[in-house]
């Protein structure tokens, strides 16, 4: 994964800041920190390895919450704790009511950290103050969260629109000044869209014509294919030359509303995430691309972070958040930005197969054998 995060103006580098690995920090296993690698050292951690983390994801709508994000999140604090660290889970199923009640459920459980994909960024803040005033740290995921939250661990976001918009440009060649777009963006109340079109339209503007483009509630598909259906009565199907779809779910429900109204070969359709459905769609032709996030980088970030968190390992702590970043409410977060690369069928076998997140058997079933064996993945 060669792509180098462009950074928004909210988000800064901290160049004294040393780098780290995915595995546990060389300083930790020469002894640097105290309480780590070192049973000699007299000043142990504010706490050991029993400890709780709590994890409050978003949805199940998106495949990689409860795939990858949450088993790797729990195998490494468990590798981290000498398997005496446990991950409380709770999935919120895109509502931003159920998330409030299971947050406070984290609270009252008093689980020692609490690691939040925020459904809604803003409403989640009241929440967050709540465990603040519990002495409950809060490290957001995935999703920058308003409130009084201790450090951030995600993507360059800004950079994920901007690999998208610029595999449309690509894709439309010399035509592009002349196409008509639809832009599918994500949830307004997760800060994250804002960036994704951010990105987007940075590659966007001046290079394509953008016809229509949408909010999609909560990131539903059902939405995103409404909105593609209004779409496509309003330009017509045969002038929609690209879509702009910010993640793989849409994406899905984008195709699905073009096949129903008759196209006969898809446009170029952007993803995210990397999911299993999308990878397919890609081989077989029918989605151009997605970003892929390193959700082994992610989650075990976000699993050193929490517990460095926990056993108050400031050195560490800070070794894993060499950036900040900006919210609404707060500034100078402490913040951990993982690279993102664009996949397509050229690449897929180089990136995701690679990495280990699905195998070649996973994504070449019967239905997709002979699409695979066209663009040589066996």
């Amino acid at each position: 994964m060669n792509v180098s995060p462009t950074l928004s103006s909210t988000v800064r580098r901290l160049p004294h800041v040393v780098a780290v690995s995915l595995s546990t920090l060389l300083l930790a296993s020469c002894g640097v920190i105290e309480g780590v690698g070192d049973s000699s050292s007299s000043a142990g951690p504010k706490k050991g390895d029993d400890i709780t983390v709590g994890l409050l994801l978003p949805d199940r709508e998106t495949g990689r919450f409860e795939r990858f994000d949450y088993p790797l999140i729990k195998k490494r604090v468990a590798a981290l704790t000498n398997d005496k660290g446990t991950v409380r889970y709770a999935n919120a199923g895109a509502s931003a009511k159920k998330q409030s009640t299971q947050f406070e459920q984290m609270i009252a459980a008093k689980v020692d950290v609490i690691l939040v994909d925020a459904v809604d960024a803003k409403a989640i803040a009241k929440d967050i103050q709540k465990a603040k005033d519990a002495a409950i740290p809060v490290i957001a995921y995935d999703r920058l969260a308003q409130g009084p939250i201790d450090a951030y661990v995600s993507h360059d976001n800004e950079l994920v629109g901007q690999v998208q918009g610029r595999a449309i440009v690509g894709a439309l060649g010399d035509k592009a000044k002349t196409s008509k777009i639809v832009m599918m963006n994500g949830s307004v109340a997760d800060p994250n869209t804002a960036l994704f079109k951010q990105g987007a339209l940075s590659e966007l503007n001046g290079n394509v014509i953008i016809a229509k483009q949408y909010d999609t509630r909560e990131w539903l598909p059902q939405v995103a294919k409404a909105n593609m259906e209004k779409a496509i009565k309003a330009i017509g199907l045969n002038n929609i030359a690209a879509v702009y779809s910010a993640n793989d779910g849409m994406a899905g429900a984008v195709i699905d509303a073009l096949k129903e109204a008759g196209a006969t070969k898809i446009p170029p359709v952007t993803g995210q995430d990397a999911d299993l459905a999308a990878l397919q769609r890609i081989v077989a032709g029918e989605q151009f691309m997605t970003v892929y996030k390193s959700f082994l980088l992610e989650a075990d970030n976000a699993a050193e972070l929490a517990v460095a968190k926990v056993q108050d390992h400031g050195i560490e702590f800070d070794a894993l958040t060499p950036d900040t970043i900006d919210s609404p409410t707060q500034q100078d977060v402490p913040a951990s930005l993982v690279p993102v690369v664009a996949v397509t069928q050229d690449n897929i076998k180089e990136t995701v197969i690679q990495d280990g997140v699905y195998t070649v058997k996973e994504i070449c079933t019967p239905e997709y054998a002979a699409d695979c064996a066209a663009i040589g993945l066996k």
